[in-house]
Formats: C-alpha cells, structure tokens, sequence
C-alpha cells in the first residue's frame, strides 16, 4: 500500500510539473507584444510563427528581444519553480512541458514557434552552465556558415552529448528528445539550407 501511494505522488508531481510548465509555456508573448505595439498578427508575416525571428520580420528589434527574453524565461521560470518544490527531475519536466507548450499552444489551435528559445531557458533553468556551451556552439557555428538556423541545429544537437558526458543521463534524455522535436520543426529551414537557399545572418531581402 505504502509503495502505491509512493507511486501516486511520484504521477501527481510529474503530471502537475507538466500541466503547469504547458500552461506557461503556452503564453504566446510574440503574438501579445506585436498586438499591444500595434502591428497586428504576427501570424499573418513571415514564417507565422509567434516567436522572435518573426517578430524581427516586423522591423522592431526591441520588440524581437523582448520576446526571446520572455519565451525563454516562461521555460525558466516553469523549470525554477517545479526544481524548487519538487526536485530537478520535475523541474526538467515542466521545462520539457513549457517547450511543448510554445510549439503548440492550445490557445493559438496548437501553432506556435520553432521553441530554440524555450530550449535555452529550460537549460537554464535545470542546467546553467550548459547555457553558455549552447552560447559557445552556436556563436562559433554562426562565425563559420553565416547561418542562424544551423547555428541553433548544431547547438541542440551538442546540448545532450554533453549531458550525457557529465553524468546528467535524465537531464540528456529529456534535451535529446527536445532536440529531436526542434530538428523537426525546423524541417523547412533543413530543407533550404540542404538547397543553398537559406538566409544568412545579416542578409537582406
């Protein structure tokens, strides 16, 4: 009986993490931001996608920051506080549910973003340091090939082995499976940069 009720708590945190790291993460912030500055939809341009590279499309960098800066820390903060309460692996949880949640809010009929800034505040909110590897990837990729997109790729396909490598199997697990989900959305950027006709960094029109 004992090891039963251990069991129902162990499934009540996690699905509580989840729920609760979803419903944050579900905060189109791209969409409220571009709304309340007066810009219309954001889904209506570009990409349609809510997070911060289409909303640079809108011509407002300050506006496309404020919107990396809240989509990762939805994720950090889902992460931070499931961590506090319940420990690392709920937190890792609510921060995997926060970055399902920007991909497919139920508020928005499940379209959201590509989730590249929900996978870095999920790190920071589990894994700190493995920010700044995510940094140090992605800058150095971006050096090399000019590309945003690949840059972002590579990072998150680094991010896990890391883990892994520094005796953090759960944390890696749950960044890999994250990774995997972000190379799939981002199957129209695979495919441009495949035929040469991705944008790169810096590039107009």
């Amino acid at each position: 009986m004992s090891e039963l009720f251990n069991w129902q708590i162990i499934w009540g945190v996690a699905l509580g993490a989840l729920a609760f790291g979803y419903l944050l993460g579900s905060i189109p912030f791209g969409l409220l931001l571009t709304r309340a500055a007066g810009l219309g939809d954001i889904r209506s341009i570009g990409s349609g996608n809510i997070g911060a590279t289409n909303v640079l499309r809108t011509g407002n960098k300050k506006l496309a920051a404020a919107t990396l800066l809240l989509d990762a820390l939805k994720a950090t903060a889902a992460a931070v506080i499931a961590y506090a309460f319940f420990g690392k692996d709920a937190g890792t949880l609510a921060g995997f549910a926060a970055f399902l949640g920007h991909l497919y809010p139920v508020w928005l009929g499940f379209k959201g973003g590509k989730g590249v800034a929900t996978y870095i505040g999920t790190l920071l909110g589990v894994a700190p340091w493995m920010v700044l590897v995510f940094a140090a990837v992605w800058l150095s990729t971006a050096k090399i090939s000019k590309y945003s997109s690949l840059s972002a790729l590579v990072a998150t396909l680094v991010i896990p082995v890391v883990l892994w490598f520094i005796n953090e199997p759960r944390v890696a697990l749950v960044m890999a499976i994250m990774t995997a989900i972000s190379w799939w959305k981002h199957e129209a950027n695979i495919k441009r940069l495949i035929a040469g006709t991705e944008s790169r960094i810096g590039q107009k029109g």
